[in-house]
């Protein structure tokens, strides 16, 4: 029984990239005798096991054979006569399939090694084409190492694009694209992710909404995302909303159609909804005021803070209204019930009088602007 460090984590300490997790294939051994040492076994389609003290996966070295089409729907074989160049061989990348012994010695049959020196994302074999998820992680790796200059071979594009062309990407489940999407999203790449999108002629697959996508858009996407307040949800949601509101989405139903979490599709919602009152000539109190409304802002201030956080990167002129909006927001919060009951307001009124005291607190600010 042999164990190696495997995929990701040789790839990205190559790189002299932080390693966040750990992958292993164990060669030689059965279900038996990891269960036996204590490994914990995880997962359905084929052995997994949990290291007994580290967690980290571990699985049997196995091969693959594709039965029918799409992602799923593979014959896995993990026998302990199977050797590590036989799984490594039915990996996606190149620079993917490099292993490393417990001494840290390099196994790297395809020549991962030189292909990650060259900078060069390259399938490993034709096994590539049975898996459509694949043009999705290609994207994405070229996104994630695009500021280090990696390129897609150009034997790898040819293969994508005809695997675009036969349809393998209608078999994705949305939930599946979605994730790929997300991921692309916290690498904070999403632009040049969609952009390789586009050159394979995939984009409709996984943005149906969004079917052209030209190197000025990527450039201005890049730029706007680049300056986003990067605080874990808020940059996510707020870059998702950059990347598509110049999209028709009014069609569209993102949550049930295309499996976008709630909170995603109601982000660009809000900035489409929105950003035209942002941007528009009258620029008075009761606009203000009808931004508050349709965010719901008294009851979901992080609604607000979410929009003006994508909105102030836009343009100079949408980071002056944003700067506004976020002042007249606190002013208007600083009237109390207590100010208006005092003045003899009762029942109903009391809201009434309130707005009506906002837009005054809401109109001075903008007049001192």
């Amino acid at each position: 029984m042999k164990v190696y460090l495997v995929g990701g984590a040789v790839r990205d300490k190559l790189l002299g990239r932080p390693i966040l997790e750990r992958d292993y294939v164990v060669v030689g051994a059965t279900i038996r005798d990891m269960l036996k040492l204590g490994y914990q076994q995880v997962g359905k389609d084929f052995p997994v096991f949990l290291h007994p003290e580290s967690k980290d996966e571990h699985a049997l070295a196995r091969t693959e054979r594709k039965q029918g089409q799409g992602y799923t729907g593979f014959i896995c074989d993990f026998a302990p006569t199977i050797t590590l160049e036989d799984d490594l061989i039915r990996r996606d990348l190149t620079v993917n399939a490099i292993a490393e012994d417990d001494q840290g010695n390099l196994i790297d049959p395809y020549q991962g090694k030189v292909d990650l020196d060259n900078k060069i994302l390259r399938h490993v074999s034709d096994a590539f084409s049975e898996d459509p998820l694949r043009i999705l992680r290609v994207a994405r790796f070229a996104a994630r190492y695009n500021y280090l200059g990696f390129t897609i071979a150009d034997e790898t594009v040819l293969l994508m694009k005809d695997m675009v062309a036969q349809g393998e990407l209608k078999t994705l489940t949305k939930e599946r694209v979605w994730m790929e999407i997300e991921k692309s999203l916290k690498d904070g790449a999403i632009h040049i992710f969609t952009h390789v999108l586009s050159d394979l002629n995939a984009l409709p697959y996984v943005t149906p909404w969004q079917t052209k996508w030209d190197q000025d858009t990527s450039n201005t996407i890049a730029d706007q995302i680049s300056r986003l307040d990067q605080s874990n949800e808020t940059y996510l949601r707020s870059a998702f909303s950059l990347w598509q509101y110049r999209a028709d989405i009014s069609t569209y139903n993102l949550e049930q159609d295309h499996k976008i979490p709630k909170a995603f599709a109601e982000a660009l919602r809000d900035l489409q909804t929105n950003l035209p009152l942002l941007q528009s000539q009258t620029w008075q109190a009761d606009t203000l005021m009808q931004i508050f409304n349709q965010l719901d802002a008294w009851r979901r201030p992080e609604r607000l803070s979410l929009f003006i956080n994508s909105t102030r990167v836009i343009d100079a002129a949408c980071a002056r209204r944003g700067s506004e909006l976020s002042k007249a927001y606190k002013a208007a919060c600083n009237v109390k019930a207590q100010e208006v009951i005092a003045l003899g307001a009762k029942g109903a009124e009391i809201k009434t009088e309130m707005d009506k005291l906002k837009l005054k607190r809401i109109q001075s600010l903008l007049d001192l602007n």
